[in-house]
């Protein structure tokens, strides 16, 4: 008796990697990130791949430690408020941006996100940082009309090479850039108490930007606004 008969079976389409300029929807973006477990970052905008070039330690891996320490010291303090660095967040079905830094008001708060099953940010985060080394018309440009349109509350772009800090808040359909107050700080409009000096940030001088941070953190409107959550937590 013969070998039993073998079915053919149609293979497998192997996908194709992503690359910089593809036009695709959200979800065959996501199937492709998926399938190139070493590539480190992309972004959906406006229905096209974008895929950094390669970032240097002391033009953005330094600077990107640096905030992150900063919204992390500031979450410890507040809870209801969570930080992350990195972070995909499907922002709407053209857009997938990986900002470098999220801060969010987490749902069981009130926030206005959500975290989908597969733990992805959905929705608009209250507030976005960018490192701005290379791509700070990038960040200025395409990146900031998605936020803008998406209602981000404040967006903040740290632009290296310029050595300044961009902060602009949504009203009304639009970003109005802030200006810092006389003592040097931005103050956040949306996470009373996260003040963040400038010149401070800027020279890495971190006792400094602890200290103003702290000042923040002590503030009537910070105590307020953590009083304000403890009220509105939901049950799990």
């Amino acid at each position: 008796m013969g070998a039993p008969m073998s079915i053919a079976t149609k293979p497998l389409r192997k996908l194709p990697p992503l690359e910089n300029g593809d036009r695709l929807t959200r979800d065959e973006f996501e199937r492709r990130y998926h399938a190139m477990p070493k590539l480190k970052k992309a972004e959906l905008i406006e229905g096209i791949v974008h895929m950094p070039s390669p970032v240097s330690f002391g033009y953005h891996g330094k600077k990107d430690v640096d905030f992150a320490w900063l919204l992390r010291h500031y979450t410890i303090f507040t809870p209801g408020v969570e930080a992350g660095s990195n972070s995909t967040v499907r922002l709407d079905l053209d857009n997938e941006p990986q900002p470098d830094h999220v801060l969010l008001v987490l749902p069981e708060f009130g926030g206005r996100i959500k975290i989908d099953v597969d733990g992805y940010v959905n929705g608009s985060p209250e507030l976005v940082v960018e490192i701005a080394g290379s791509s700070a018309s990038y960040d200025l440009g395409e990146k900031l009309k998605i936020y803008r349109r998406n209602m981000v509350l404040e967006y903040v772009v740290w632009r290296v090479y310029d050595e300044a800090i961009d902060w602009f808040a949504y009203r009304d359909g639009n970003f109005e850039r802030k200006a810092p107050d006389e003592d040097g700080c931005y103050r956040s409009t949306i996470f009373p108490g996260l003040w963040v000096d400038e010149l401070a940030v800027l020279n890495r001088e971190f006792r400094t930007v602890l200290d103003a941070l702290t000042r923040g953190l002590a503030s009537p409107e910070h105590a307020a606004f953590v009083a304000k959550f403890a009220a509105a937590k939901k049950p799990a």
